[in-house]
C-alpha cells in the first residue's frame, strides 16, 4: 500500500514539475529559439562542451575506477568519444563529418555514463 502511494506521489509531483516547465520555460525557449541558433553553429560552443566534458569524464570515471575496478572496454568508449568530440570541435578531418562524428562522440560517451551508473546502483 505505501509503495502505490509512492509512486502515486512521484508520479504526481513528475507531471506537476513538467506542467510547471511547459508553462514557464516553454515561452522562453521558443523566444531564444533564433539566438540558440547562432550559438548551435558557434565554434566555441563546440570547444566549451569538450572543455567541460574531458575533466568530467576523467573524474568520474577515475572515480568509479577506484572503487570498482572499470573494464578496458568501458575506458575505451569513454576515450573514443571524447576523442570524437574533440575531433568534432576541431573540424577534423572535414566540416562535413563534424555532425556524425560528434552525434557518435556523444552516444559513447553518454553509453558509458549510463552503464557506470547502472553498475553502480547495481553494487
Amino acid at each position: 500500500m505505501k509503495r502505490s502511494s509512492a509512486l502515486l506521489d512521484a508520479g504526481a509531483i513528475a507531471l506537476s514539475g513538467l506542467c510547471l516547465l511547459h508553462c514557464l520555460a516553454l515561452p522562453l525557449l521558443a523566444a531564444m529559439l533564433p539566438l540558440m541558433g547562432v550559438w548551435a553553429e558557434a565554434e566555441w560552443v563546440h570547444a566549451l562542451f569538450v572543455a567541460i566534458a574531458a575533466p568530467l569524464t576523467g573524474f568520474a570515471l577515475w572515480r568509479a575506477h577506484r572503487q570498482h575496478r572499470l573494464p578496458a572496454w568501458a575506458m575505451a568508449g569513454a576515450a573514443a568519444g571524447l576523442l570524437l568530440l574533440l575531433a568534432g570541435a576541431l573540424g577534423w578531418p572535414s566540416h562535413e563529418a563534424e555532425t556524425p562524428m560528434t552525434v557518435v562522440g556523444s552516444l559513447l560517451l553518454a553509453s558509458t555514463h549510463v552503464w557506470n551508473a547502472w553498475r553502480r546502483h547495481r553494487h
